[in-house]
């Protein structure tokens, strides 16, 4: 990854430590177990064999294109559009500094949803910070791993598989790609037979130098893709031809949310959107 993008990531992962510092004056690790250990488990991500799905983001703003939504977006609404509209998961940016996000809109998001699953998305650093997700409803997890050596993701990791959550890790270029599927397979088979997965792998087309999709990216790395896990396509689908596309290379979900959260009819959006996906995925299975 280049220096700019590691400058962004570098400056996330400050913020986000001092969160974890702040929160841990507030509840000790062991506290924190304690106030997971009485929940239900959380809802299954069932990933369909074959198809094509969404993950359905909420989020305020973006860094690259400023504030996606005003004061009157109702999270808990947004949450229950995206479930009308079918959408497999939903995924809510927590970090505050350049999204807007809060724990608070995990909370209600994840109420609102309900049984859909709910993902929390955010510079995660410390395996803590999976337990503050279980807490606030989440059922699973997006860690970044070029944020994370070796040993710290694999701790987060195994936190979340002991909570039942499942974890998306996001990667940005061949070499993360590899490195975190050699971590991944470690931990276990990533689906079990009935669909239900603990783990997926995401490609992120974003670049963190200018902001700006390349959507090529996900026709580069479409050739490593693993068979024995679904990939998710992150960032860049904004409509349905983009939707057939990554299906078509092989991701069997994307993570959409800047193209929902400026629709007028975001469940609309996600139907055709995830339509246009099974679609071609049926195609490239039949041919």
């Amino acid at each position: 990854m280049s220096p700019e993008a590691g400058d962004f990531l570098t400056r996330m992962a400050r913020l986000s430590r001092a969160r974890v510092e702040a929160g841990q004056a507030r509840a000790s690790m062991p506290a924190l177990r304690a106030r997971v250990a009485d929940l239900s488990p959380p809802p299954a991500l069932v990933v369909k064999p074959g198809g094509f799905d969404l993950i359905a983001e909420v989020k305020l703003r973006s860094p690259a294109l400023g504030t996606l939504a005003g004061s009157a977006l109702k999270t808990a609404a947004q949450a229950r559009a995206y479930a009308r509209g079918g959408a497999l998961a939903l995924s809510v940016l927590t970090e505050p500094e350049e999204f807007g996000g809060a724990l608070d809109h995990l909370v209600e998001v994840a109420a609102a949803a309900a049984p859909v699953p709910v993902m929390r998305k955010d510079f995660l650093v410390d395996p803590w910070q999976v337990l503050e997700a279980r807490a606030s409803g989440a059922a699973g997890v997006l860690l970044i791993g070029a944020m994370l050596d070796d040993a710290v993701l694999e701790q987060m990791l195994q936190a979340a598989l002991e909570q039942q959550m499942f974890v998306l890790l996001e990667v940005f270029d061949e070499a993360e790609l590899q490195r975190s599927l050699r971590l991944l397979r470690r931990a276990g088979p990533s689906c079990s037979p009935d669909g239900r997965c603990r783990y997926l792998i995401g490609v992120n087309c974003r670049d963190l130098r200018t902001l700006a999709v390349d959507f090529g990216r996900f026709e580069r790395l479409a050739v490593a893709l693993p068979e024995d896990m679904p990939a998710v396509a992150e960032s860049g689908v904004k409509d349905a031809a983009d939707a057939a596309t990554v299906a078509g290379l092989g991701y069997r979900l994307a993570l959409v949310g800047t193209a929902l959260m400026r629709a007028t009819d975001p469940a609309s959006l996600l139907a055709q959107l995830r339509e246009a996906g099974a679609d071609e995925a049926d195609r490239c299975t039949s041919s």
